[in-house]
């Protein structure tokens, strides 16, 4: 059936209630993609275990056995599932969502390729400038209106591209950064899609928000064997890659769209801020291990153990523990900001959100020398590891040699 026809068939059935269609629509993929995601990760699972695809402990690593890393191949085929599986209502970004799937597709097998093999850094940004570029020149994606912040309004077109391509780069990046724990990444995605998603479709942009809750429904079937003691699995590089990069589209569009349309009742006059604060646990944690690498003379890249997921389990949280701070932190912040945002300025919040980030320097630095503290006394040190090997951080012989 041509796609015109359907589409006006569904019209003349639900009347003018375009809304509704739409509501619906979200529903059915956000269900499909965590169907398709729950049934397909066990298949996963079992080639990964007969092919030997797993992820070995290690001294950076937070888990105690062989954990397979290719949840990322089911949270893919969740969202080409559900979001292709009935055609589109709104035919306003429906081309721009088809060539945020090219792009994705591109990382996804770089993803594939990290996580099996390795791949250079270099070329894995290489990757990402040309998934984004594809957005940015064949769907004329861009930022370019800053909404006064500092001053700044609108921007030339060339800054807008190279400040377009930056924040693709940084937020994939980010969330690749934060997946070093049990349910991190994929919760705090699962917020900020969700976030954008409701926003896409109170405003009527349909097929945004459908890719939207395509991927929290995703990432809901995935979060369900990511916290399972028994059928464990990892996103791995593979589904950090794509889910950063759809973030990214998101909250791009999300600007875009609100500095279009800023003149309308529904429009936020400080949508950057809010889609900083909508993705501020990334941000803000690559901010500080950046920043702490390279006072101390390293590599920003340098591995480590300095995130603060890290710091919350070396002070003796379990991953669910120290999941739950940091997504409550991001919830609570996105659901305070709107509630509080319209009686402040865009420099204004700009200001909050430095001020903020002082804050969680601080907060980071106090715990890291809490940790400091506690393993220079041997009682509190102990009492330390005995948590963590109920968490199944560190191995019994550690505990028994103390």
């Amino acid at each position: 059936m041509n796609i015109d026809l359907f589409i006006a068939y569904l019209q003349h059935k639900f009347g003018e209630d375009i809304f509704t269609l739409g509501l619906y629509q979200c529903i059915l993929s956000f269900l499909v993609a965590c169907f398709v995601s729950v049934v397909s990760i066990p298949v996963v699972i079992k080639i990964s275990e007969l092919k030997s695809l797993m992820e070995k402990p290690g001294e950076r690593r937070s888990h105690s056995t062989p954990t397979p890393t290719f949840g990322g191949i089911a949270i893919y085929a969740a969202i080409l599932i559900a979001y292709f599986l009935w055609p589109s209502i709104d035919q306003t970004d429906i081309y721009r969502t088809n060539l945020s799937v090219a792009g994705m597709t591109i990382l996804f097998f770089i993803g594939i390729k990290d996580d099996l093999v390795g791949i250079d850094p270099t070329k894995k940004i290489l990757f990402q400038v040309v998934a984004a570029m594809i957005l940015i020149f064949f769907g004329d994606l861009r930022v370019d209106y800053l909404y006064g912040i500092m001053g700044f309004h609108h921007i030339a077109e060339l800054v807008g591209i190279l400040l377009t391509c930056f924040i693709f780069i940084a937020l994939t990046n980010a969330i690749n950064l934060i997946d070093g724990i049990d349910g991190l990444a994929g919760g705090i995605a699962t917020i900020a899609s969700a976030t954008f998603g409701g926003w896409f479709l109170l405003t009527n942009h349909f097929a945004m928000a459908c890719m939207a809750f395509t991927l929290s429904g995703a990432l809901i079937g995935f979060l369900r064997f990511n916290f399972s003691k028994t059928s464990k699995i990892f996103m791995g590089n593979t589904g950090s890659l794509i889910i950063g990069f759809m973030l990214a589209f998101f909250a791009v569009r999300f600007v875009n769209l609100n500095a279009s349309f800023r003149y309308e009742p529904t429009a936020f006059f400080n949508a950057p801020i809010i889609a900083i604060v909508i993705l501020i646990v990334p941000i803000f944690d690559t901010l500080r291990v950046f920043l702490v690498r390279i006072l101390a003379g390293r590599s920003p890249f340098s591995a480590d153990r300095n995130h603060m997921h890290h710091i919350l389990l070396d002070n003796g949280l379990s991953h669910a523990g120290a999941t739950a701070v940091l997504c409550g932190i991001s919830f609570l912040n996105t659901v305070l900001f709107f509630l509080l945002h319209r009686n402040i300025s865009n420099t204004m919040s700009l200001l909050i959100l430095i001020a903020l980030f002082g804050i969680y320097m601080v907060v980071s630095f106090t715990l890291k020398m809490r940790v400091k503290y506690v393993s220079t006394h041997p009682r509190r040190r102990k009492a330390v590891l005995r948590r963590e090997l109920q968490n199944g951080i560190v191995g019994k012989r550690i505990v028994d040699y103390l």
